[in-house]
């Protein structure tokens, strides 16, 4: 084994002292971030080539700056896996984010005050579908649908009444924290019958829809954002996806130059790694488990008297609701902070009907994406959901809270990440 921060180490120290800090947080915890996952050595080397220093503005063949003719291969290389893996007729691999991703989208086909559809925040989706404090609230006339009280799943029928009343000029349909399927085919019939454009983004969900797990909205969707890690397992960033070659000019300049400028090379390099790996029949095995162990982790909650919202899960994640969990005396940033104490990683959520501010919520999300990169199984992944359970009913037992933190060290000793970094 070799140390890998040996040069950042000589020519800064400091930097090099925060990178192994974050390596050790990342090898000594279980990541249950429904939004996180671990790349492979491969992929991160991509990101830290010399096409970092290439400043490549345009699309490939079409740049404003001379010496592109490599940077091109690499972005066509790009767009033609992602093409493959997802059977779309067209793609921009650019975007810096699933959020860069949406506002291209929906400027692409939404302008200021016009009206959009997304899910709410409170109710699962994100900030980028409608949130007053992000700019799809700020620059658009936002209606947003919400989950059915009692099943706590879409109400298909109430989102077509709330279309036909409004008739936005783009639907969103994807989430942040929606456990369930989702409809496309039926999102579509419901945009296309109120004259509105469907955009579907599957940040979360990308992986699974890949290898055939969960619905492919490519067939139905006018246009399709995701990210590219997340189930994806590939390096933080976004994609923009559609079939019509009618959308093209328009989604491409809402790229560039309508929300960035220069791409970053070296990430969509890295992009075409993970790409690559995802088509491999290996990645669909790692998918499954991840349905497998998501599953599993649910289990070990509801063993331990935890609700989950909607009463499981079809995808990678699970949101738990903790309002009947001693009293209703934890929230979901009480929980957030003692699952960390004890090494287990997970975010605070807010729920349906959420009562909390969305600093303090009444949930947790908890993810098995990263935990099955990592190479947790299903026993595995049932047991830590039970550990939750124990640390959130007995959050101030520090007991409890030392044996739950000894046993997270013996689950992660057979799973050691990145062992090739020294």
């Amino acid at each position: 084994m070799t140390d890998y921060l040996a040069g950042l180490r000589a020519q800064d120290p400091a930097v090099a002292e925060l990178v192994g800090e974050e390596l050790a947080r990342q090898r000594d915890s279980i990541e249950l971030i429904a939004s996180e996952n671990f790349v492979s050595l491969a992929v991160m080397q991509a990101v830290g080539t010399p096409l970092t220093n290439k400043y490549a503005e345009g699309l490939p063949g079409k740049r404003y700056y001379g010496g592109c003719w490599a940077v091109d291969k690499v972005e066509n290389l790009a767009i033609d896996r992602v093409k493959q893996l997802f059977g779309c007729n067209f793609a921009n691999v650019q975007p810096h984010s699933g959020a860069q991703a949406n506002y291209a989208a929906e400027s692409a086909f939404a302008k200021p005050g016009d009206a959009i559809m997304g899910m709410d925040l409170s109710n699962g989706g994100h900030l980028t579908h409608g949130s007053p404090a992000n700019f799809s609230g700020k620059l658009f006339d936002v209606q947003s649908y919400g989950l059915d009280p009692d099943t706590e799943r879409i109400n298909y029928d109430e989102v077509a009444e709330r279309a036909q009343r409004c008739h936005p000029a783009v639907i969103i349909a994807g989430a942040s924290a929606y456990p369930r399927l989702i409809d496309f085919e039926r999102f579509a019939k419901i945009a296309h019958d109120s004259g509105a454009i469907l955009m579907v983004d599957m940040a979360h969900i990308a992986g699974i829809v890949a290898v055939g797990l969960h619905p492919s909205p490519i067939p139905f969707a006018d246009v399709v954002t995701s990210t590219t890690h997340k189930t994806l397992r590939g390096t933080r960033g976004g994609i923009i996806l559609w079939n019509d070659p009618a959308y093209s000019r328009r989604l491409n300049s809402a790229v560039f130059p309508g929300s960035q400028g220069g791409p970053l090379e070296h990430v969509i390099a890295g992009k075409a790694v993970a790409f690559a790996e995802a088509l491999r029949p290996e990645f669909k095995t790692y998918i499954g488990q991840v349905l497998i162990n998501a599953k599993a982790l649910g289990r070990g909650m509801e063993s331990r008297g935890i609700r989950l919202v909607t009463g499981g899960t079809d995808n990678h994640l699970v949101l738990a609701d903790l309002t009947k969990v001693a009293d209703g005396q934890v929230s979901g940033k009480d929980a957030e902070q003692a699952l960390e104490r004890v090494g287990i990683t997970v975010n605070k959520n807010t729920i349906p009907g959420e009562r909390r501010s969305p600093f303090v919520t009444s949930g947790i999300r908890v993810g098995s994406a990263a935990a099955t990169t990592r190479g947790f199984g299903e026993q595995d992944c049932e047991r830590i959901g039970e550990l939750i359970g124990d640390v959130v009913a007995h959050i101030d037992d520090e007991r409890v809270l030392d044996r739950a933190e000894a046993e997270v060290k013996e689950l992660l000793a057979p799973h050691p990440l990145y062992p090739e970094l020294g």
